[in-house]
């Protein structure tokens, strides 16, 4: 997969039911306006077989059945095609295509040069798989004392008492069981399934990835998992994966600040969810700054987004400048950039996992006429390969909004400066790129965004050249040698 890609993630099931089809017969034009659109590869969220167990017990749960019909008002029981993270094998569903419905998108997808991406979950399985009858050995399981003092926790299945899956910090989620990965048996079954996920995709996206860390697990689970092998779970599966596909993508769903960790233990990309936090926050530039300040090489493992389907829709996060403003800053990052089905067109409502069928949202014209300006820029090939550099932003006496401006260069091939209010107040300042090697130069500044242009000389952009921005407005400014000529104010 290339550096630095743009992702772009689909809810499989209710995608394909909009379209009326199945993974084999997406049409080409589907695939095309992906590609045509610069995106490198595509995570199809929610392929595999999903468990019928899961089903029952989401209809069960009313607060899961409000769910459903404050985000879909004409909800029948027929909508809920299970929790693409109850899964019951790693298997593509036959209900939409099947392994051989997979691999004719997988081959659609790579004539387009699009990678693709696949969800694989560490943590927990469905209660109606497999292993839970051929090898209880594999899970955290209790007894019933267990069972009658937490039912909410444990649950029994054929005579044997299992944890249901769970993070430490929220009550156990009913509808999954508990792996431990601990066990050197579960951990080489991973290896192998693993491998087989690998035949089938470019790369896993591993959900809630952090989880089967050797200190998480003690503290979740202490004595009942046991004692952790030598080699931590990550490093032994991904080394199992790469030892036969060494190009082989790890995304982390990844928080309580442990991608550091992760990165180390191999993975690729790790969500960046205190970035993301900082924007939805509205907290403002400096906190949004400090967070951009980390090392490099952390940052280019890194994976930023507007929203998922785990977080609620930027289209009802944000307000309309605000969004903009956001998605400028954070597409023009170091890492990987991820971009949810329904971003591009404004959509609001976020649409439960378990739905295989969504609503049908009217297109936000504006919204989507900006996506597609901004996503032609970032088509060029220094977003995915380039370096970022932070600018120098400088206020003076009297003006104190300076700070509330972002500034950034990507270089490599051609040239980009970034400056962004964040705030919604006007705010100005001098940007300072640092590029000594334009000095005595005239240069044209095209931010084809906003249908901009200007001509500023090389001393103004490496010393300082002012900029004065209203709420919410960006500067996404292409660099090129320009003949000289009369200035504009920027």
């Amino acid at each position: 997969m290339i550096a630095q890609p743009f992702v772009y993630e689909i809810n499989t099931w209710p995608w394909l039911e909009n379209l009326g089809t199945d993974l084999a017969g997406v049409p080409d034009d589907v695939w095309d306006s992906i590609a045509d659109l610069g995106f490198d590869a595509v995570w199809l969220m929610g392929v595999w077989r999903r468990s019928p167990a899961g089903i029952a017990l989401a209809l069960s749960e009313a607060e899961h059945v409000q769910n459903f019909q404050d985000v879909l008002p004409d909800f029948t029981d027929d909508d809920v095609a299970g929790s693409a993270y109850c899964i019951r094998d790693y298997r593509v569903d036959d209900r939409i295509g099947g392994p051989a419905g997979l691999a004719t998108a997988r081959k659609a997808l790579a004539q387009r040069g699009l990678s693709l991406i696949l969800d694989f979950v560490p943590n927990h399985v469905a209660p109606d798989h497999p292993w839970i009858g051929s090898h209880p050995e594999y899970f955290i399981t209790g007894n019933s004392d267990d069972l009658r003092d937490d039912p909410e926790s444990f649950v029994e299945i054929g005579g044997t008492v299992f944890a249901n899956g769970r993070d430490p910090y929220f009550p156990a989620w009913r509808d999954v069981v508990q792996l431990n990965t601990f066990s050197p048996a579960l951990r080489a079954q991973i290896g192998q399934t693993l491998l087989s996920v690998a035949e089938q995709c470019d790369g896993v996206r591993c959900d809630m990835a952090m989880l089967p860390l050797d200190d998480v697990v003690t503290h979740t689970w202490g004595k009942r998992a046991g004692s952790p092998p030598a080699d931590g779970y990550w490093p032994t599966v991904i080394a199992t994966v790469r030892q036969v596909h060494p190009d082989f993508v790890f995304i982390a769903e990844a928080y309580w600040d442990l991608e550091s960790r992760l990165q180390e233990q191999g993975f690729d990309y790790c969500y960046d969810k205190r970035l993301y936090d900082a924007f939805a926050g509205h907290e403002g530039a400096g906190a949004v700054r400090e967070r951009l300040s980390a090392d490099t090489g952390y940052q280019r493992g890194l994976i930023r987004f507007l929203e998922n389907h785990d977080e609620p829709r930027a289209a009802s996060t944000f307000g309309v400048d605000e969004h903009k403003a956001v998605a400028v800053a954070t597409l023009t990052q170091l890492g990987a950039k991820l971009v949810y089905d329904g971003q591009l067109s404004g959509a609001l409502r976020r649409l439960p996992v378990h739905l295989g069928r969504g609503p049908v949202e009217e297109v936000d014209k504006d919204l989507a006429e900006f996506y597609l300006s901004v996503l032609r820029s970032l088509r060029d090939p220094v977003w995915r390969t380039g370096d970022l550099s932070p600018c120098t932003v400088t206020g003076w006496e009297g003006n104190n909004t300076s700070g509330d401006l972002l500034a950034w260069t990507r270089s490599g091939g051609s040239r980009w400066l970034v400056v962004v209010n964040i705030s919604d107040i006007p705010a100005s300042g001098t940007v300072a790129t640092g590029w000594d090697d334009l000095r005595g130069g005239q240069f044209r500044l095209i931010d084809n965004t906003r249908d901009i242009e200007y001509l500023r000389s090389g001393d103004d952009l490496t010393d300082g050249m002012y900029v004065e921005l209203d709420p919410w407005l960006w500067h996404l400014f292409r660099i090129e040698k320009a003949e000289a000529a009369t200035e504009e104010r920027a």
